[in-house]
């Protein structure tokens, strides 16, 4: 009966009690978790208030007397939790808070706060300066010279910490231990280099500290000063002839980085301590080449008086007057072309300074590297100034490059087309690509010719939607009627790309696009294939195995344009003269009710005054048709030949 009781408490109470905890042993975490999430959301969150409340106020004597209430903490503890709790040795806490440093978190787990850490003596004797506690501890017996988890000394603590004082003691009392290194192989002399602490490093050179030693990524104490600009730890290692040319896991040495800081007076003592100035790291790159790509100007002057490679390479080809043109070093340009730097080496990649001058928009070192570029080295390249320029929508630098005589029609070799999806090559298709209508008509002016990419740029302004650069192009000759040679269709791409823009498609028909082609099927009024509704970047369909060419009635049955398809129809129908819609064209426009009107248009034979329009139109021909307004005519015979239909 006692079981039995307790277990109904533990049941109120919400908890399990040491009796039936056994009960759960056998299940697994899953069941346990969701038992949990079960009675969680079935406990009257007041009646466990009120139970806790009521054992809470139990008397000690009573509590001790009942032995199951030992068992029953005032919160829930479920098995997972409880595991947890024992196996960290922890103790259940009787009340709300903390017991014994054990405290409860928002679910219920149970958790030891971080203690503060206690000083170590020995540390907090160094940090002070204290030698005479550092006596007392050599005097009580303890080893000084015994390493802790770091592999640190208290010598090491001194050097870190600048204790002079200290630092002299340990040696006196350790005189072994001066070049100890810790588990990063640091000795007390990099650590007082690092950390800027002149006394200590003159008092362990002093001592006999080898200068040399470096640290697990292989810097000396000399780099380490260079890195902090120290020039009195540089000037003192190398009186202690610490080695100049020492190179790091990068292959860099204390010169590079006296150099990539710009710090003349440490690479003037660097030099005159030895320090070779054309060693190369492990990419090629010379202390001359950090100063160019840096654009430190005082550095690079200091190192070609002493001899530097003006025309140093790195391990991909790039040199010096490369990097500086490519980061926008107008000063360093100046100077390495003065010095003589040849402005024709170009990189792995074939670039010369004067591509990523163009690139990025220097238009100050593009005049500068114009003169001494080679055309025809240039023209080696694959690749023209004209195109990095257009790409990067540098106007500016596009211009600057026209007028220096550059060819605006120059394509990309066929290297360089390939690394691009739509195979482009002119500069003419970087501007229209870019909606650059600026661009564009800089390079129009200057002779480029439209009609060269595999895609025509037209049908490019036309994806865009931009009529500006459409009336561009088309005005400097591009041709309405492209078509896209690697996606044959039977009708004009440029009616392909302006389907679901009918403003566009009624400015293309306007200026004498061919619509009559979309009315050629070769099924007529017999039945047609089954479309392949795969799709490609163009969105047309995929061509069938037994023809050669996508026909316009195969590409308005695609599910993105057959709704379409009625006002498609209705617009070109103004353009064609008596022509017959196939069998497909026809479904369309009877899917729909209220393409009806279309159906009546399309009726033979068409009206004898449109029939004249469309005459009068061919005879102007397409090159005129623009200039239909400059014609001696009536004003509204004019408008009526531009199918103007809101007057």
């Amino acid at each position: 009966m006692a079981t039995q009781v307790t277990v109904v408490r533990n049941s109120q109470t919400g908890t399990i009690g040491h009796e039936d905890y056994s009960l759960y042993s056998s299940m697994s975490e899953d069941e346990l978790i969701q038992m949990a999430i079960e009675q969680s959301l079935t406990e009257d969150p007041a009646e466990q208030l009120a139970t806790q409340k009521t054992v809470s106020a139990v008397p000690r004597e009573q509590a001790l007397s009942n032995q199951p209430c030992n068992h029953n903490p005032p919160f829930p503890i479920y098995p997972w939790q409880r595991h947890t709790a024992q196996s960290r040795g922890q103790t259940q806490p009787s009340s709300l808070g903390s017991t014994q440093g054990v405290r409860r978190r928002y679910d219920g787990s149970l958790f030891s706060p971080p203690q503060p850490e206690v000083p170590d003596p020995l540390v907090s004797a160094i940090k002070a300066g204290d030698q005479n506690a550092l006596n007392r501890m050599i005097q009580s017996g303890k080893n000084l010279a015994q390493p802790n988890k770091d592999g640190w000394l208290p010598l090491h603590e001194a050097a870190y910490y600048g204790r002079e004082g200290c630092l002299k003691f340990l040696h006196k009392s350790y005189p072994g231990t001066i070049d100890q290194r810790t588990l990063q192989e640091e000795t007390p002399l990099y650590l007082a280099t690092n950390r800027g602490n002149l006394d200590c490093v003159i008092a362990l050179l002093q001592a006999g500290a080898e200068p040399d030693i470096a640290s697990k990524s292989r810097e000396t104490p000399l780099y380490k000063a260079c890195e902090r600009k120290n020039v009195e730890a540089v000037r003192v290692l190398l009186q202690y002839n610490a080695d100049p040319n020492h190179r790091c896991n990068r292959g860099w040495t204390a010169l590079h980085e006296a150099v990539s800081r710009n710090d003349l007076e440490i690479i003037d003592l660097l030099v005159k301590g030895g320090a070779k100035v054309e060693i190369a790291n492990c990419y090629g790159i010379t202390s001359l080449f950090v100063a160019a790509e840096s654009g430190h100007i005082e550095a690079l002057r200091y190192l070609a008086k002493c001899g530097a490679e003006i025309n140093t390479q790195a391990s991909d080809k790039a040199t010096a007057l490369y990097e500086a043109s490519k980061n926008g070093h107008t000063k360093i340009v100046e100077f390495l072309l003065s010095q003589g730097a040849d402005a024709n080496k170009t990189n792995k990649d074939g670039y010369l300074p004067i591509h990523m001058a163009s690139k990025k928009g220097y238009y100050e070192i593009v005049k500068m590297l114009l003169p001494v570029t080679s055309r025809t080295r240039i023209k080696r390249s694959g690749i023209s100034p004209l195109h990095f320029a257009a790409e990067s929508n540098r106007d500016d630098v596009l211009e600057e490059l026209i007028e220096a005589g550059f060819d605006v029609n120059a394509t990309l070799s066929f290297e360089r087309a390939r690394l691009y999806e739509d195979r482009r090559t002119t500069v003419l298709y970087f501007a229209v690509i870019n909606n650059n209508i600026y661009a564009t008509e800089l390079l129009l002016e200057a002779g480029a010719n439209p009609n060269v990419d595999l895609i025509n740029p037209l049908l490019i302004s036309i994806r865009h939607g931009c009529l500006k650069t459409m009336k561009l192009l088309l005005d400097y000759g591009a041709n309405i009627d492209a078509y896209v040679a690697s996606h044959p269709t039977t009708f004009p791409a440029t009616i392909m790309f302006s389907m679901k823009y009918l403003v566009l498609l009624k400015f293309l028909m306007d200026l004498g696009c061919d619509a009559n082609s979309c009315f050629k099927c070769m099924y007529g009024n017999g039945p047609h294939p089954a479309i392949d509704m795969r799709r490609d970047r163009y969105n047309e369909p995929q061509v069938n195995k037994e023809q050669n060419v996508i026909q316009f009635c195969e590409m308005v049955s695609t599910p993105e344009m057959s709704r379409w398809a009625g006002p498609i129809i209705d617009v070109l129908l103004d353009y064609v003269g008596n022509v017959q819609l196939c069998s497909r064209l026809m479904e369309h426009i009877d899917s729909y009710e209220d393409w009806a009107n279309i159906k009546n248009k399309a009726e033979l034979p068409r009206p004898l005054a449109h029939l004249c329009r469309i005459k009068i139109r061919c005879t102007i021909g397409k090159g005129r048709i623009s200039l239909i307004d400059t014609l001696p005519l009536p004003g509204r015979l004019l408008r009526y030949l531009q199918h103007d239909f809101t007057h």
